[in-house]
Formats: structure tokens, C-alpha cells, sequence
């Protein structure tokens, strides 16, 4: 019986016993890969913070929203209802317009697509803060659009720069994705208290630091080269790999357990009896307990045979420590709240990083975190929006405690598939430019 492929830390497999994807990707030329010249150790450090600083910008859309939930449906008269479908809505279009960022990403280069996104997500995040509704819905589907195209490109942009260290690059951008959720948790209520109880401008002030980023990237990104267009290999058979599938299922309804924390958390402990500024607080520890797991999960899980383990463990744990926070004793709510950061940061961590070693190359990383993203975040959206239909129909968040339930379930089934130390096998065919 043939050994099965170890994955190292590098994404690809280090048994000698590998396996058709693989040497499928070795036996296209380097070009095809869309692989930049070699960097400086300088230009690497230079590229993996400004990778980082990016991630921070993509997650405070929706915790800054979070937070902010009981002022919105007193000071507009939007229904529970109502408000889940505006915490879906930027995840729905993280399902959406995932699967375009590969596409837009080959034709201009993943360096100028991440500039785009940081433009449109700071005109979306400033449309927020003019106040009325249309502006509101309007500018978190443009912000929306514009982090589904930002979380496709990081893990294809480490596959490709960083493919010795694609675990540690991983869990620093996935900690930077966390601070910034963190951030927005903590400091949003405040911002608003500071601007005469403004909710607008606690949710526009979140442009500024998108705008900041913008500047900081601008100049490598205009030096970088165009896309390869429409030539080299393009890999395809994504959508009949069972693996590519699991993968994909197990990032949608990890996500889903992660937007319902972003997006109904602080509200379901302010219905419990604390008050706004100790609810986002205790949101933002969590999310701080987040940062620290995103940085340590993905070298350890590297080094085990496969990350089978860590997927379904950290999927069941993120789910008791939410119905914790659900149900158990206020005098509770930090124990709880550490512990869903540990499972939570660690589950979203190990996601993004099975993408990179599910891949035998950038190419088809970017293809499996579009599937992935794509479907997964459709898939996600479903969270935080029937947690607001049953918040509506019922008049409580007890009964969200079900859907709790069922989502860390299906997460640590798919998550024990996804963790085998196996590549996705795309069907790959060769295009000629003229």
C-alpha cells in the first residue's frame, strides 16, 4: 500500500510517495505559476506587513456593526429582521464575489486587485456613515465585495511569496485579520460616546484606516507587473474533488459560527443584562484570545501527520463556549468568552491555513479559496441571518442555541475530511496566448 503524502510546512508534500496533483503542478513551467521574481529579505519582511495590515482592515465592517445593533434598531426603527439581513448581506457578498477575485486577479496581478480592494472598501465603509438606510445597505455590499476579493488573494499571495513559511505567514495575517475584528469590538462604542452618541461616524471612522493602507500599498503595487492574462495553465475540476468539497464545506460553516459571534454576540449579552461598553469588551477579548490562537495553531498543525484532529476538536469547542455565553451564568461570561476565543481563532486559522496545504500551487490556492470562500461564505451568511429570524420569531436568542449546535457539528465533520494530508486534483489544460 502506498505511504500516504506528508505536508510539510512548506504546503507540499515531503514523502517521496506523491501524488498526481502534484506532479502535475512540477511539470508546468515556472511562469505559468505566475511566480514573481525573487525577493530581498527586506522586500519579504516589507510584503508580509503590508499583507498584515490589509488583513486588519477586512473584518472591522462587521464587528464596528456588531456592537452597534441595539442604538441602530432604536434610532432608524429597523426590525430584527431587518437587521439580519444587514449582517448577512456583506457575507452574502463574500460568496458572491469570491470566485471573480481569481479572474481579476490573473487579468491586472494580485498585487493592483488588493489595491482595488482597499479603495472600494474605503469608500463602502465611509458610504456607512451617511446614515440612511439605501447608504448603509449600499456601502456594506461594496465593502462586502471588496473583502471577498481580499481574503481570496492572501492565501494564493503566501502560496506564491512565502511558500517555505506559508503556515507562519498564515497565522500572522489570519492574527491581523482578528485584531482588527478586535479592534472594532473594543473601540467603536467608545468612538460614537466621543462624537455626541454618532452611530454613523463610530461606523465611518472605520475608513480612515482602510484609506491609510491604500497609500501605504499604492507604490508596490504600481511597480508590480500586470496579470498573466488569459496564458499559462488553468486548472479546473475543483467542483467534482470530494477533498475540495470538505475543504470548502468545512470553511463555510466555520465561518458561519465566526459571523454569528461578530455579528449577535454583543447584542445577545446586552439582552442577558450587561451594558454596551462591558459587551463589546467582553467581544473583544474573545477576539483578542483570537489573535494570539491564529499565530500559534497553523505551525503546530503543520507538524502533525494531518490536522484531522485539530479541525473537529477546535470546531466543537468554538460551539460549547458560544452556547456558554448563550446560556451559563453571567458570573461565567469571561471563562466562556476566552474559551470560544481559543476554539474560534484556532478553527479560522487552521481553515485558511488547509487551504495552502490542500494546494499543490499558488494557482490552483487561488482557485480551492475562491471555491472555498465562495460557497462557504453563501453558506455563512445563513448564520447570522437566522439567528436574527429567530430572534424575531421568538423574541429571545435561546433558541439560536440549536443552530449553535448543528453548525459545530457540520464543521468538525468536514473539518476531519479536509485535515487529511492530501492535495485537491484538478484537471489542468493548457491555453495559448497570441
Amino acid at each position: 500500500m502506498a505511504r500516504p503524502a506528508i505536508i510539510g510546512a512548506s504546503g507540499l508534500t515531503d514523502s517521496p510517495y506523491r501524488n498526481d496533483a502534484m506532479t502535475s503542478a512540477e511539470t508546468v513551467p515556472e511562469h505559468s505559476q505566475i511566480a514573481p521574481p525573487a525577493k530581498s529579505r527586506a522586500a519579504q519582511i516589507l510584503l508580509g506587513l503590508s499583507l498584515m495590515l490589509i488583513a486588519f482592515n477586512l473584518r472591522p465592517l462587521f464587528a464596528s456593526l456588531s456592537v452597534l445593533l441595539p442604538e441602530l434598531l432604536r434610532q432608524t426603527g429597523l426590525s430584527s429582521s431587518g437587521a439580519g439581513y444587514l449582517t448577512t448581506l456583506p457575507v452574502l457578498c463574500l460568496g458572491l464575489f469570491a470566485p471573480l477575485a481569481p479572474r481579476v486577479s490573473q487579468r491586472v496581478g494580485p498585487e493592483r486587485t488588493l489595491l482595488i480592494v482597499l479603495l472600494l472598501l474605503t469608500a463602502g465603509t465611509a458610504l456607512r456613515g451617511l446614515g440612511d438606510m439605501y447608504s448603509l445597505f449600499i456601502g456594506s455590499a461594496m465593502a462586502g465585495a471588496a473583502i471577498a476579493t481580499g481574503n481570496v488573494l492572501l492565501p494564493s499571495v503566501v502560496k506564491r511569496d512565502f511558500p517555505r513559511h506559508a503556515a507562519l505567514m498564515t497565522g500572522f495575517y489570519t492574527m491581523a485579520l482578528c485584531g482588527g475584528a478586535a479592534s472594532a469590538a473594543a473601540f467603536t462604542l467608545p468612538m460614537v460616546h466621543f462624537f455626541n452618541d454618532s452611530w454613523t461616524m463610530g461606523l465611518a471612522a472605520w475608513a480612515a484606516p482602510a484609506a491609510l493602507v491604500a497609500l501605504i500599498w499604492a507604490p508596490q503595487a504600481l511597480r508590480s507587473r500586470r496579470g498573466a492574462g488569459r496564458a499559462g495553465r488553468r486548472p479546473g475540476g475543483l467542483w467534482r474533488d470530494p477533498l475540495a468539497w470538505q475543504v470548502t464545506l468545512f470553511m463555510g460553516l466555520q465561518s458561519a459560527l465566526a459571523y454569528c459571534v461578530m455579528g449577535w454576540m454583543a447584542p445577545i449579552l446586552r439582552d442577558r443584562g450587561l451594558d454596551g461598553v462591558t459587551a463589546g469588551v467582553v467581544v473583544s477579548v474573545s477576539i483578542m484570545v483570537q489573535v494570539v490562537i491564529c499565530l500559534l495553531v497553523p505551525p503546530l498543525a503543520v507538524r502533525c501527520r494531518n490536522q484531522s484532529f485539530f479541525n473537529a476538536g477546535l470546531a466543537a469547542l468554538a460551539a460549547a463556549a458560544l452556547m456558554g455565553l448563550l446560556f451559563a451564568p453571567l458570573s461565567t461570561v469571561w471563562v466562556w468568552a476566552v474559551l470560544q476565543g481559543v476554539g474560534q481563532g484556532g478553527l479560522f486559522a487552521i481553515a485558511m491555513t488547509v487551504i495552502v496545504l490542500r494546494s499543490p500551487d499558488s494557482v490552483v490556492a487561488a482557485q480551492l479559496s475562491g471555491m472555498a470562500q465562495g460557497v462557504g461564505y453563501v453558506l455563512a451568511a445563513l448564520g447570522p441571518l437566522l439567528v436574527g429570524v429567530l430572534h424575531s420569531a421568538t423574541g429571545g436568542y435561546a433558541s439560536a442555541g440549536w443552530l449553535f449546535a448543528l453548525l459545530g457539528a457540520g464543521a468538525a465533520v468536514n473539518g476531519w475530511g479536509a485535515g487529511r494530508a492530501i492535495l485537491v486534483k484538478p484537471s489542468s489544460r493548457r491555453t495559448a496566448s497570441f
